[in-house]
């Protein structure tokens, strides 16, 4: 094979004939039972593991290994008003520890499969950059927005902006093929990934996409003036290939492949709160009724505009209550002008709480966070105009807003400007009954402000820089939009053992990300059961970012009571205002981002997002139970399937390493257990493995094993019980004492190949 592959590296060099190359290669072809597929296959992988069980010297496979691909180099870490830090990154695959000495990093994965890898850090002085509060709110062109998960936190490079470039690649089977390496971009202003090929020991660079010199981590940054020119077309082995699977251009987007949407109407399983009849694109919809409609009881939101919201008040006479909206919009309408006014405005309408609030973190932000003139306008401008919407509530919120509890299928569509009044309310810190987790929404997440503010935490200010863009721009522009919230909750899921659906197609990289590559499909949000998790908190990973670039799921914690093991949360039409760069400790925020998502029929942000909470397991072997497994599928079938609609109107999933970062979970089967829910709801897979190229490899020659084989979903779960049983139990350690894919690979490898049969399943389903 190496004479074979020397002889293609010199064809590409005008050295030796294509026809000379094709019938040396010919020479090293399988002589296998069945044809070579057309697809590449790793050889030197498969060698071992296909071997028949007699053959093997020892009974026990070779653990697989794997490891992240981030390089021994210097990471350029910025203080805390600095362009880009790298103090800590905490991915959902990979934790990476500070060291009090050298700063030396250890690096670990959360797989068995996984080696563990270091990288140095080296401190430079701080960088005070200009974090001007623009009053331009006019749309400059976009940048590339960085995801936490990016591969430039790990081990590839990325273009400010650039244009496709395709790379071909040395196959390793029978066939030679040209294969793109670059993501598609869905329009001008999506950044793509640096075409050249990667080094083995790639350079780490700064998180930032604009010149580092040019850099401004202020609410209105400087955008980047030209474009990378793209690299040459140069031949990589497949060990050096960013992405592999079926090419992310063939798998389905919305609004593309979406079967035309029905006249929205309100029912009983869908509140609408707007006038459907008057609703026309670039118009702000209407809200309905025309009237404030009062409710206080147990299945709707509890507005802090109701007559029945009384505060005790101590007078002369003895103990009395007067209406809290009339405390509320006396002390906000007699205006802010730093950052205590705010702190005693919210204090005075919830004087329970004022000896344990801290407005810390909002001190640091107007003291040392932004320039003056920043502050200047953010109180002369941005607090007054977020007063007048929180105080519009009555005229913009006028029907009850129903509570999306548990074991109901219930829709919720409300425009984006009634989200905006909302979040102002959350911002102020203005709604009844949500601070006290003893309180009738004590399986609520939070939603008023309040914890966002406390403390000195850098994330805290990046946080609030993040928020305030968004407060900026509804107030400049009113938004025109609608978003759906529903809840669905499943009664009744597959019998996994018994299914016949064969597995869908998978495009894999460890480049892009689940909200940039990913536009156009469903993104799954890595949820907490309380959605949103920490956003308001400490919290700063996947699904709290997301929450902070497209904060109009910030409001879904207003009325969705904690997701249970057969439910998920699926937000359509939210929309995304900020860019930011860096992930946990090293989050920036960036710069305003203008959203071009095209909107549906409905003026919804054809932007569709799922939230899935995974099992949180304290000990490794427990995920392999067949229990947890069969949860963890329900839960991503949960959110995957959409009952009613054929799957050539289903769009694909892009998801990642679910519930593996501090919920302990294993990358290999996460991304087994999502191929396989996904295959069974009928969708295909976009997986982002955030930098990890190895296991990008290791998932993409497991599926296309399985694929060739016609391995059905449900012969895969018996293969994962019969792990549980013949591994799992028998180990001695915390760790299987064999991989998970190797004993895959030798199980099917051993028993004679099953014949094919149809796509998803319609078999019996099993009621919970």
């Amino acid at each position: 094979m190496e004479e074979a592959a020397k002889e293609v590296n010199s064809s590409a060099t005008g050295n030796v004939k294509v026809d000379d190359v094709r019938n040396d290669l010919h020479k090293f072809e399988c002589n296998r039972k069945d044809d070579c597929q057309s697809g590449v296959k790793e050889n030197d992988k498969l060698f071992g593991v296909s071997r028949k069980h007699k053959e093997l010297d020892d009974p026990k496979l070779d653990r697989i290994q794997g490891s992240i691909l981030l390089p021994n180099s210097n990471l350029d870490v910025k203080g805390f008003y600095g362009l880009s830090e790298v103090n800590s990154i905490v991915s959902d695959n990979v934790i990476i520890q500070k060291k009090s000495t050298n700063g030396e990093k250890a690096l670990t994965s959360n797989s068995p499969d996984a080696k563990p890898s270091k990288v140095t850090t080296t401190s430079t002085p701080k960088a005070k950059t200009n974090l001007s509060l623009s009053l331009n709110t006019s749309a400059n062109a976009d940048v590339e927005m960085l995801s936490p998960e990016s591969p430039t936190c790990k081990n590839s490079l990325y273009n400010n902006l650039g244009e496709s470039a395709h790379s071909c690649t040395v196959p390793q089977a029978s066939s030679v093929r040209s294969c793109s390496s670059v993501e598609s971009s869905p329009s001008g202003n999506r950044g793509v990934v640096n075409p050249e090929g990667i080094n083995e020991k790639p350079e780490v660079i700064t998180m930032e996409t604009d010149d580092v010199d040019k850099q401004d981590s202020g609410i209105s940054s400087l955008f980047p003036k030209s474009k990378a020119k793209e690299g040459p077309v140069d031949i990589q082995s497949k060990h050096d290939k960013k992405w592999l699977g079926t090419p992310i251009e063939m798998l389905r987007r919305m609004p593309q492949c979406g079967q035309p949407l029905p006249h929205l109407r309100a029912s009983d399983s869908h509140k609408v709160l707007i006038r459907t009849d008057l609703l026309k694109e670039g118009e702000v919809p209407v809200p309905y009724p025309s009237k404030f409609r009062d409710a206080w009881d147990d299945i709707t939101v509890k507005m802090p505009c109701s007559e029945k919201n009384l505060f005790p008040v101590e007078n002369e006479d003895g103990s009395v209550v007067q209406s809290r909206w009339e405390l509320i919009r006396s002390a906000l309408e007699n205006g802010c002008k730093s950052s205590l006014d705010i702190r005693d405005a919210i204090l005075s309408y919830n004087t329970a709480h004022a000896k344990r609030w801290d407005f810390t973190a909002l001190n640091v932000l107007c003291t040392d966070g932004l320039e003056h003139s920043e502050v200047q306008y953010l109180f002369d401008v941005i607090l007054p105009e977020m007063v007048k919407l929180a105080l519009s509530a009555p005229k913009i919120c006028t029907q009850p807003i129903p509570l999306l509890k548990q074991n109901m299928n219930q829709s919720l569509t409300m425009s984006q400007e009634q989200i905006a009044c909302l979040l102002a309310n959350a911002f102020f810190c203005t709604f009844p009954r949500r601070n006290s987790r003893k309180s009738e929404y004590s399986n609520y997440p939070e939603i008023n402000f309040y914890r966002l503010f406390e403390g000195s935490s850098p994330r805290k200010i990046e946080k609030l820089k993040t928020l305030l863009c968004y407060f900026r721009r509804v107030t400049t522009s009113k938004p025109t939009g609608l978003v759906t919230f529903t809840r669905q909750s499943l009664n009744s899921f597959s019998k996994w053992e018994s299914s016949a659906t064969q597995l869908t197609r998978l495009h894999i990289t460890y480049e892009g990300t689940i909200e940039d590559q990913g536009y156009g499909m469903l993104q799954v949000d890595f949820a907490n059961r309380m959605v949103g998790g920490g956003v308001t908190g400490l919290g700063l990973v996947q699904e709290e970012i997301r929450f902070l670039i497209n904060p109009e799921l910030i409001v879904s914690r207003l009325f969705t009571e904690a997701l249970d093991h057969n439910e998920c949360l699926i937000i359509t039409g939210t929309e995304q205002y900020s860019k930011y760069s860096g992930y946990a400790e090293s989050y920036k925020w960036k710069d305003n981002h203008k959203d071009e998502t095209p909107r549906d029929e409905w003026q919804r942000r054809c932007t569709e997002i799922v939230a899935l909470d995974a099992l949180k397991y304290r000990h490794f072997m427990e995920q392999f139970h067949p229990d947890k497994i069969t949860r963890e599928l329900n839960k991503a079938y949960c959110g995957f399937v959409r009952h009613g609609v054929n799957s050539q109107y289903l769009s694909a999933i892009a998801t990642g390493n679910w519930g593996c970062g501090a919920f302990g979970g294993d990358t290999r089967l996460k991304a087994l257990l999502q191929i396989m829910a996904a295959a069974e709801a009928g969708r295909d897979v976009a997986y982002f493995t955030f930098g990890d190229a190895e296991l990008m490899r290791d998932v993409h020659d497991l599926h296309t094993f399985l694929t060739d084989r016609h391995i059905t979903v449900g012969t895969l779960y018996g293969l994962l019980k019969q792990y549980f049983n013949v591994v799992c139990k028998n180990s001695h350690s915390q760790r299987p004492d064999v991989s998970l894919y190797g004993f895959i690979y030798e199980q099917i490898s051993s028993d004679p190949l099953p014949e094919p049969s149809p796509g998803p399943s319609s078999s019996s389903h099993l009621h919970l």
